[in-house]
């Protein structure tokens, strides 16, 4: 048993050295374009291919790549200065890098350190300031365009994920990815950020619709008026034993008025009986007029007719019902709102993720098949061409395990695919009334990372392992029946997965407040049950956190292994901080930080929360 322990030490460790991405991409083969920024003439495509570390320029009417750039790290975002004449490009690593490129000779103008997993660069209008978000660092760098000299650094929510300044660039719009408060409160959602980039400081933070969670996308109107959010919406508040008419996820848009700077709507993107599941990228066409929005989880994008839109948002406000809603607040729960104004458009590629507007076309990068689509926006018809980026690497199992995670087709009615609760196989901060332990007892969505080292799983261990949890998710959550090679090959997918470093550690290493925690952790106990390596003695225990029906109830160990990114805490998600188990919820001092001092405490957390 030691000798099995080391090994699996000598694994985790390992995993502090490479982020996540890198990790996955030595096991899942293909190009993943992940990343797209058009020429300003609408004839070229810059393509950032994430598992192959490298930027490719494509000719849309040759389909031809006509330049590639490699880089030293996995490229997550790309932002084209139309007068700079740079490319920027962020590089994914535990410290992140921002490298720009000269656009005519690829030779590299500058490169700077930002935060933890950096993506979605965003330019201002006159090209002099890049905003980069620092995804697990919870903020959002500033930097001088033409220099590369960081020039603020300013805090958000909980991971920002996209980004988008106003055309006069007095506001920054960044979305963040997930709720950052405890999941019982009344009022659970992800928030987007508002920044005054003049003076690096937030302006407000706007809170979206109840439910809102996997946050991936934003755009801004060339009016500079609205901005639009794409996310799903978790309808948390009720118990999990159907799926029709979107009665577990649905998935929306919420528009934002940027002159009250409050949400004004919030528009579903499905159909009555039919999802559109993990809406991803979202473009403005230049001239306003239409509204695009890719589809990761049913592989197609929706083409809104924008001008259309708010005509039906303003006639509801008159007080006319339009479709199902009779007001602003019907629309967030209206399947048919988008009736007439929309088109659905099937894509042959799996995956879209990051979509651009390039003259009368939407560009659609397909993560999954490494390839472009490109879909008229012309009025005489949906027209869809496929361009392939040239992969032949032979599709691993772990890669199609990826796949059928994040595909939402094999789910009745397509509302949801695996990823949609568990985000890149994380945790989506809200609580579940799922089927696997009866009704009436919500729990805390669990990250599977290393779900395969720590059974059981669930929080009162009702499945055996992980596996057995893949195959009760596809029947009582996605309310179907599945090909066992579809759960083997999920299986195999999570397997790759090891821990991103987390953003406390300083150069890879325990800081000098962690190595006491280290300490504090040791001699306080806590390694009983959260035994290293795992952190976790995959035992159940009554810590006196039960309650109502559940109040002798015994839950499962879970592992302190990425700790910092698995808000909100305890089976019910009711701390939304570490210090608050200890501070709010350990009433009879089962934890055992009464004995503490504040300063022990706050060493204590912050070597846990490097792990």
């Amino acid at each position: 048993m030691k000798r099995i322990a080391r090994i699996l030490l000598a694994v985790i460790s390992l995993c502090y050295c490479q982020s996540s991405a890198e990790v996955s991409a030595q096991n899942l083969k293909g190009l993943s374009p992940c990343a797209l920024a058009a020429t300003a003439d609408g004839l070229d495509i810059y393509i950032a291919e994430y598992t192959a570390n490298q930027i490719v320029k494509l000719n849309l009417a040759s389909g031809k790549v006509i330049q590639t750039i490699n880089t030293t790290l996995p490229p997550t975002g790309l932002a084209l200065g139309k007068k700079t004449g740079q490319l920027y490009v962020t590089l994914e690593a535990p410290k992140g890098q921002v490298v720009s490129y000269m656009v005519n000779s690829g030779e590299m103008a500058w490169e700077t350190s930002v935060g933890n997993s950096p993506l979605s660069p965003a330019l201002s209008s006159d090209d002099k300031t890049l905003a980069v978000c620092n995804r697990f660092s919870n903020s959002v760098s500033l930097i001088d365009a033409e220099t590369g000299k960081e020039k603020g650094r300013v805090a958000t929510t909980r991971q920002p994920i996209a980004a988008a300044f106003t055309p006069d660039g007095s506001q920054l719009l960044v979305a963040n990815h997930l709720p950052a408060m405890a999941a019982i409160d009344d009022y659970v959602c992800a928030e987007v950020s508002l920044i005054d980039p003049r003076n690096n400081t937030i302006i407000t933070s706007v809170k979206l619709e109840n439910g809102a969670t996997g946050v991936r996308g934003v755009c801004i109107s060339p009016d500079g008026l609205f901005a639009y959010i794409t996310h799903t919406i978790g309808r948390y508040q009720v118990p999990t034993t159907q799926i029709e008419k979107g009665w577990i996820n649905t998935n929306a848009m919420t528009v934002i008025d940027l002159k009250s700077k409050k949400p004004y709507c919030t528009i579903m993107l499905d159909d009555l009986d039919l999802g559109a599941a993990n809406p991803w990228g979202i473009a403005c066409t230049w001239d306003g007029s239409k509204l695009c929005v890719s589809h990761s989880g049913t592989h197609e994008i929706s083409v809104i007719d924008r001008l259309a839109l708010h005509e039906q948002i303003q006639r509801i406000e008159k007080g006319e019902k339009v479709n199902g809603s009779k007001s602003i607040a019907d629309a967030a729960n209206d399947l048919s709102f988008l009736t007439g104004i929309r088109q659905r458009i099937p894509l042959s590629g799996n995956g879209p993720r990051s979509l651009c507007a390039a003259g009368d076309k939407a560009v659609v990068a397909n993560y999954f098949t490494d390839d472009i689509s490109l879909v008229s926006l012309d009025g005489k018809g949906a027209e869809v061409q496929k361009v392939s980026l040239g992969s032949n690497a032979a599709v691993s199992i772990e890669r199609k395990g990826e796949m059928l995670f994040n595909d939402a087709q094999y789910t009745f009615q397509k509302w949801l695919s695996c990823s949609t609760c568990h985000p890149d196989t994380r945790s989506d901060g809200l609580n579940w009334d799922l089927l696997n332990d009866g009704i009436g007892n919500p729990k805390n969505t669990k990250s599977l990372l290393l779900s395969f080292l720590t059974p059981p799983t669930t929080w009162t261990a009702v499945r055996r392992d992980a596996k057995e949890s893949v195959q009760a998710g596809i029947r009582h959550i996605q309310f179907t029946e599945r090909p066992e090679e579809h759960g083997s090959a999920i299986e195999a997918y999570l397997r790759t997965f090891q821990p991103t470093p987390s953003p406390f550690l300083i150069d890879g290493k325990l800081s000098e407040d962690a190595i006491r925690g280290k300490a504090t952790f040791e001699r306080a106990g806590c390694a009983d049950c959260h035994t290293p390596p795992l952190f976790t003695d995959m035992k159940s225990h009554n810590m006196g956190l039960g309650r109502g029906a559940e109040e002798d109830k015994i839950f499962d160990t879970p592992s302190l292994i990425e700790c910092w990114r698995n808000a909100p805490y305890l089976h019910d998600g009711r701390a939304a901080t570490l210090k608050d188990i200890f501070l709010r919820h350990d009433t009879t001092d089962k934890f055992g930080a009464k004995n503490l001092s504040e300063n022990e405490l706050n060493d204590l957390l912050e070597y846990v929360l490097s792990l």
